[in-house]
């Protein structure tokens, strides 16, 4: 049964064990909503949404994060944190003196959001900061498996929530293979901003356990009804 918790995941961390979890695998806020330009305007439809949701306006420092990290890691587990351009270096700068590796990981997004003027790139892929220490758990069977890089779809219908809406959630498929990858079935998963349960999701369906912590009541009852959990 997984363990879902309404709450910080700041204030929730303290209260876990010492080396109790053996995948920190988690999609915090980018902080990007500053650079947003608003929605996009385009003919004969309705506007391109291009707004970020108000939970990425709360400023994440990776310095608050980094003591109960380490401290909850398993001497053989694995750390997968989703990031952007605008905070990867800040992730860099507190983590990578703490870790043996400090790696980055690419989802390629092979349907990501048009550009209809041509003015710029597409945003197609996104950055994974990948943590671990020597003797770490590795399943790689072949070499094809090792790239630092994943192609997948963003979260469609049926599987993209409808009500609530969550702007960054995540497909299972690629949160599979990073966790089929980066632990063993049985091992605990821990999640500390769980949104609408995507990595619950993806750990159950991987024969894992799985701890989730989610701020947004709202998400965390999605979380909960997806994954059947019942206080």
């Amino acid at each position: 049964m997984p363990k879902l918790i309404n709450n910080d995941c700041l204030e929730y961390m303290k209260t876990l064990p010492d080396h109790c979890i053996d995948l920190i695998l988690t999609d915090p806020p980018y902080n990007i909503a500053k650079y947003s330009t608003g929605n996009i305007a385009l003919p004969f439809r309705k506007p391109l949404n291009n707004n970020i949701a108000d939970w990425d306006n709360v400023q994440i420092d990776p310095k608050d994060f980094l003591c109960d990290f380490k401290r909850i890691i398993k001497t053989d587990g694995n750390i997968f944190i989703f990031t952007s351009y605008n905070l990867i270096g800040k992730w860099h700068e507190v983590f990578d003196s703490e870790f043996d590796t400090f790696q980055f990981f690419i989802w390629h997004k092979t349907n990501p959001a048009p550009k209809i003027y041509k003015n710029g790139f597409l945003n197609s892929c996104e950055m994974i900061i990948c943590l671990w220490n020597k003797g770490h758990k590795w399943n790689f069977s072949k070499q094809n498996e090792m790239h630092n890089f994943f192609e997948s779809p963003i979260c469609m219908p049926p599987e993209r929530l409808q009500n609530p809406k969550h702007p960054a959630q995540k497909p299972v498929k690629l949160l599979s293979h990073i966790i089929k990858i980066a632990s063993n079935p049985g091992d605990m998963v821990f999640d500390p901003f769980m949104g609408v349960g995507s990595t619950g999701v993806a750990a159950r369906n991987c024969g894992r356990c799985f701890i989730g912590c989610e701020i947004d009541k709202i998400y965390y009852d999605a979380a909960c009804l997806r994954m059947g959990y019942y206080q």
